[in-house]
């Protein structure tokens, strides 16, 4: 069950509060790569707005822009100058897309550190610049083609990554563990972790309640796969748990290391 931190102090952290909880677990750090592709489309506002019909996702950003541009130019006089701060907010796509059209097309430019309002600025001659992940315009890729000058952008990031692994098979001990990890892991990786949590408590239970009555090895997975998948069933959920004869070889050296259970050749000891 693997747990991810956003730092190497949270998965330090983390690990020494499930150690002193009596589980098991190992810190893990990871380089991995992070590779997103982008759909680009290009033209002034106008020209956009007047081919967008039927494109959702494209309309919806149009939409977004207008708003922003409302929002930025309603209370600027030409001449004034404002600060930074006071226009751009890094959560908001929109007002960045504005002001980096109105700074490129002159309308807007920097004196003294503050950005000035040169001239009144038109949207619909605003030449903008959209992204887009692939798989939000999948569906429309043919027709952007077709009416927009668009292009391709692939980013590629490069980070390090922290994780506490969580050893243990005990619903008990895994429970524990996740109410820990909550003050440090990620939201989307304790969900995650849960279902793996589960899935590996059942699994164990299953596998020991076999291994009573199948003492070879071989004998046992073959009960085991006859009974995949294995269902969990909760009030309005039910958990469908799959595997594969390799996984499990995997597993039952696992469930050895913890203690579980013995493995020799073709025998099993519980």
């Amino acid at each position: 069950m693997r747990l991810e931190v956003l730092s190497k102090e949270d998965m330090n952290a983390l690990s020494r509060e499930l150690s002193r909880a009596g589980i098991m677990n190992r810190t893990l750090e990871d380089v991995t790569p992070e590779i997103s592709h982008y759909v680009v489309v290009r033209g002034t506002y106008a020209e956009l707005v007047e081919k967008a019909e039927g494109i959702e996702p494209l309309q919806e950003s149009l939409d977004e822009l207008k708003f922003a541009f409302e929002e930025i130019t309603s209370n600027w006089e030409v001449g004034e100058g404002k600060p930074l701060d006071g226009l751009f907010d890094e959560s908001d796509l929109g007002r960045l897309l504005v002001l980096t059209a109105l700074i490129e097309s002159g309308t807007v430019v920097e004196e003294d550190g503050k950005l000035v309002l040169m001239e009144r600025p038109v949207l619909d001659g605003l030449r903008v610049e959209l992204r887009f992940p692939i798989d939000e315009v999948e569906d429309y890729l043919e027709e952007l083609e077709r009416r927009f000058e668009t292009g391709m952008i692939t980013e590629y990031t490069m980070e390090k990554r922290y994780f506490v692994e969580v050893m243990e098979v005990d619903r008990e001990l895994v429970e524990a563990a996740l109410e820990i990890a909550e003050d440090y892991a990620t939201e989307e990786s304790i969900v995650e972790a849960m279902f793996d949590g589960i899935a590996r408590s059942v699994l164990a239970d299953v596998i020991l309640e076999l291994a009573k009555k199948h003492r070879k090895k071989n004998d046992l997975i073959d009960a085991l796969l006859e009974r995949e998948p294995i269902v969990v069933e909760g009030e309005r959920e039910r958990l469908n748990i799959y595997f594969d004869e390799d996984a499990i070889e995997d597993f039952l050296k696992e469930l050895q290391s913890l203690g579980y259970l013995k493995v020799k050749g073709n025998r099993i000891w519980v």
